[in-house]
């Protein structure tokens, strides 16, 4: 069986849209979401078509450990206003992820998730991934900067007339901007969840 968790992190490593995988391999964009969200299997051919274009193995995607060599980066507790990520002192752990993530010049740092507003797909304590990019899909779990505050971390909803940045806990309130307070007020995607790390709580 596909490993949906796999797929959406190999698909958003290359960079691409469920749209665009799903004209690569060949089939329709439901499907491609259908395999993500593990309601529906692909066979055989369709995986190892999906896993050609991603640049990872039939394997990978089906869930099977593979040996590769891994490149570590830093898990940040918070990023301050002003500082390039890279030059961010506070380092909490170091998370390994796979070399092959690194083609194209593709770029990826972790926060360790903090309170409950991304409740309950996200706990406190958790560990995510996050490729850095300026740009999201609306509907994409990002690392968000306002208005040059430490980043907040949410779903993102595009408009042609703003953003809002959606909480998954319904006891929080979406925070909503114009087109032009986003320009105004300087939101920025930091960078766009591609998997997430949860060590069992004792």
């Amino acid at each position: 069986m596909i490993d949906g968790e796999r797929l959406r992190a190999a698909r958003r490593a290359r960079d691409l849209t469920q749209t665009e995988l799903a004209e690569l391999v060949g089939i329709s964009m439901k499907s491609i979401a259908a395999y993500e969200r593990g309601i529906r299997d692909p066979g055989t051919e369709t995986v190892a078509k999906m896993a050609e274009v991603l640049g990872v193995t039939s394997d990978h995607l089906m869930g099977a450990e593979e040996q590769h060599q891994p490149t570590r980066i830093p898990v940040l507790g918070r990023i301050p206003a002003g500082i390039p990520l890279e030059a961010i002192e506070e380092v909490l752990d170091w998370e390994d992820i796979p070399a092959r993530w690194l083609a194209g010049g593709k770029e990826y740092f972790s926060l360790r998730v903090r309170g409950d507003s991304m409740y309950p797909e996200y706990l406190d304590g958790d560990t995510i991934i996050l490729r850095k990019t300026e740009t999201c899909e609306t509907g994409d779990d990002c690392a968000v900067m306002v208005n040059g505050d430490d980043a907040t971390f949410k779903r993102v909803r595009l408009s042609e007339t703003g953003m809002v940045l959606q909480p998954l806990n319904p006891a929080y309130e979406p925070i909503i901007f114009t087109a032009q307070q986003v320009q105004d007020l300087h939101v920025r995607i930091l960078g766009v969840v591609v998997e997430l790390r949860r060590t069992k709580r004792r």
